[in-house]
């Protein structure tokens, strides 16, 4: 009787709430839209970086003028839409929220190798393990690119990571026109075992997701794609401590997994870092691995303990003896650690590139709109651990290690693996500082050879280092260092002889410096590659 009575509560309250949304009308979500408008225009016009006031105000225009036609869920995700544009992973209208109306009862990651069911509920184990191919009529790329506007995509990893989530909201699905109709199931494309099959799911309510850090939670009703026999470092003791540290006798390596800037209720970060490094003190060490691949952050004041205990002990401090992985899940706090990492120690980054900025705008405010009392949630904070000419979308590996879906099924970690193979003595951990520093000593003719050999290193493919050339160029030029821009140019027409950008603009370095033969010459290699 109890449960009978719970429940019509329950029942009575989802109702109300319901009312209460589709009571908003029109004219009163366009009095939000309005209301945040002029918040984000008095309190948060420093938001404005990535979109100008301009384009912002079009597009908060342009939903002004399409609510009257649209459905309350259709608004919600315009909203969505609206705050994304800043491109914060902190500003944002939360997923909770968008699936607040129900979710399809499926979790989703995006491997190496595809996008994939890496957990579901028990009655629909048939689509467990397989790889997304379609979402109704879309293909799951495309699919993909209609729901990025609504995702506060700071950059491709955080949208690899957070934004994929939004394909199992069917009301995101529809707002975005990835499925016609806003049904009571959406209809989906897998492969398994070779074999393509549709299969249609319904929509569940929101708490009854069973997720953690992007990965399922295995209980009465849920199961995993991963071998849950086994468990791989990286996700040992995750449901039970923020902090965690195991010592492999035979490699003599010490692995730390920590998912968290904020203290845990069993332990705090300054008690576990005592532990660790009393650890560490006591034991010969070869390898010093710090993983972070999963820590969305907490408070960025509790890094420092860790970062005076490694510059404490120059003896794990070294090249090709200290390894920190990141990967599509670091972000905030975890990456101001990040940045720290990177500045002040010698390891050597490895794993996936990061979800923040490297300067960032995070710490948020809360602003409920007085009408539908719709909960958006505003950056205020400028973190600026880099110089401005060194930021960047995100903190990128040296070596690069993305997972497919085997390994993870099968409790292999690839990164882990590389690091326990591999002999990194020597190994270059910043390549760009060794070539900058080159250029700051003026020998061209050794930046000449290393800069071609790095450039055409496998290991350092995934490294977008004519975007980091390119920023040095436009440092130069604004300090009218135009030998400096010339020779930049020299070396990425070297290392990229087919593009035709690098020609161009190598014209027009010649052309500053007034050597006009030459300029000509690669105008006329330009003008070449154009006809090709």
């Amino acid at each position: 009787m109890k449960k009978t009575i719970l429940l019509l509560f329950l029942l009575i309250i989802a109702q109300g709430q319901a009312q209460m949304e589709t009571s908003v009308s029109a004219t009163q979500w366009q009095e939000d839209l309005s209301y945040l408008q002029y918040q984000v225009h008095t309190n948060f016009p420093f938001l404005f970086k990535k979109v100008t006031q301009e384009n912002w105000d079009r597009a908060v225009d342009q939903l002004h003028q399409e609510i009257p036609n649209m459905e309350p869920h259709e608004i919600k995700v315009g909203f969505s839409r609206i705050i994304s544009l800043f491109k914060y992973g902190h500003t944002q209208i939360p997923f909770s929220t968008l699936g607040k109306a129900g979710i399809l009862p499926l979790n989703l990651y995006h491997f190496k190798d595809g996008v994939f069911v890496e957990g579901t509920t028990k009655e629909h184990q048939k689509i467990l393990g397989a790889k997304l191919i379609k979402i109704g009529e879309y293909p799951v790329a495309e699919a993909l690119e209609h729901i990025y506007p609504v995702v506060p995509a700071e950059n491709d990893s955080y949208f690899k990571a957070y934004g994929l989530r939004f394909l199992t909201i069917p009301a995101v699905l529809h707002a975005q026109n990835v499925i016609d109709t806003y049904a009571d199931a959406v209809t989906m494309t897998f492969e398994k075992e070779g074999q393509q099959f549709t299969y249609s799911l319904p929509h569940i309510a929101y708490k009854d997701r069973s997720t953690d850090y992007l990965l399922t939670i295995p209980n009465q009703n849920w199961i995993s794609a991963r071998d849950t026999t086994e468990t791989p470092l990286y996700l040992k003791k995750l449901n039970d401590t923020y902090f965690n540290f195991e010592y492999l006798e035979d490699s003599k390596t010490l692995y730390v997994r920590q998912s968290s800037v904020f203290n845990h209720e069993t332990e705090t970060i300054k008690d576990f870092y005592n532990r660790l490094f009393a650890f560490a003190d006591e034991h010969e060490i070869e390898k010093f691995v710090y993983d972070v691949r999963l820590n969305g952050g907490g408070n960025n004041y509790n890094n420092k303990g860790l970062i005076q205990a490694i510059l404490a002990r120059p003896d794990l401090n070294k090249t090709g003896k200290f390894f920190y992985i990141t990967g599509r899940q670091t972000f905030s706090a975890c990456q101001n650690l990040t940045n720290e990492i990177e500045n002040y120690t010698n390891a050597i980054i490895i794993g996936e590139p990061t979800a923040e900025n490297k300067n960032f705008y995070g710490d948020t405010k809360k602003v409920t709109l007085p009408n539908s009392k719709l909960n958006c949630y505003l950056s205020f904070a400028w973190w600026q651990d880099m110089p401005q000419w060194e930021n960047a979308d995100a903190t990128v590996p040296i070596v690069a290690i993305e997972p497919t879906f085997e390994e993870y099924q099968t409790n292999q970690d690839p990164v882990l693996a590389f690091i326990l193979t591999q002999d990194m003595d020597g190994f270059m951990a910043d390549p760009m500082a060794h070539l900058t520093q080159l250029f700051i000593e003026n020998k061209i003719d050794q930046l000449r050879t290393d800069a071609a050999q790095i450039m055409s290193n496998p290991l350092y493919e995934h490294i977008p280092f004519d975007a980091h050339f390119m920023q040095a160029v436009e440092n130069l030029a604004f300090q009218g260092q135009h030998q400096g821009v010339l020779l930049i140019y020299q070396l990425l027409s070297e290392s990229y002889p087919e593009d035709v950008t690098v020609w161009e603009n190598l014209g027009k370095a010649y052309e500053k410096l007034n050597q006009k033969e030459l300029a000509q010459k690669a105008f006329k290699t330009a003008a070449q590659l154009r006809k090709e």
